[in-house]
């Protein structure tokens, strides 16, 4: 696997992390264990995610937050609890995935699979709180379904196909800076709606 390959799967990995970290540590170990991933002997490290106890604790939070996540507003302070969480997981998932012989790689690594999980983590928090603002809950479910289904179905494609992981890492920021932005958007002209709404008749 070239340097090339290994920093698309890194960079796949933490922006999924910053979506659904206990899911994708959870997908990688149970994917791992059925051999349906099967990794090069220079990503044996990640074996650790294989681990029954590591799969438990993962999949017991796995479920916590998808029902959470599908709840109105407990999804946002489900996010907000997750930011130091997420970057912190997508770090030390990227840290995995990087050769431990290289340390100033490995520091790279875990610098930019952080900044990564933290970005992809910023734009579904966004995302999400704009959702929450409409009136039924029902895009609130939709959304997040969404999230689970593309984070399953991405991670996989990251491991199992490494060669288009750095493609999935540009269509994954790319998707995270326009969710950003977007929801940046959306509340700055909700902000500036109320603020240039006539004032009440007198009288």
């Amino acid at each position: 696997m070239g340097i090339m390959e290994i920093i698309g799967v890194a960079g796949s990995v933490s922006l999924l992390a910053g979506w659904r970290l206990y899911l994708s540590i959870f997908a990688t170990g149970l994917a791992m264990r059925l051999g349906a991933i099967p990794l090069p002997e220079h990503l044996q490290s990640l074996d650790i995610l294989a681990n029954p106890w590591i799969m438990g604790i993962a999949a017991v939070a796995a479920l916590a937050e998808f029902f959470a996540d599908k709840v109105m507003w407990l999804d946002s302070a489900w996010d907000a609890v997750h930011t130091f969480v997420r970057p912190i997981g997508g770090a030390l998932l990227a840290l995995a995935i990087i050769d431990p012989a290289d340390p100033a790689t490995q520091v790279v690594a875990f610098l930019l699979g952080g900044g990564a999980a933290l970005t992809a983590h910023a734009g579904k928090a966004g995302a999400r709180g704009v959702v929450n603002a409409s009136p039924e809950p029902v895009s609130n479910i939709a959304v997040s379904s969404v999230e689970d289904v593309a984070t399953a179905g991405l991670l996989y494609l990251a491991y199992e196909y490494p060669y288009v992981a750095g493609g999935i890492a540009l269509v994954l920021l790319g998707l995270t800076v326009w969710l950003i932005l977007t929801a940046r958007r959306i509340i700055r002209s909700f902000f500036n709606g109320g603020a240039k709404a006539p004032p009440p008749p007198s009288g």
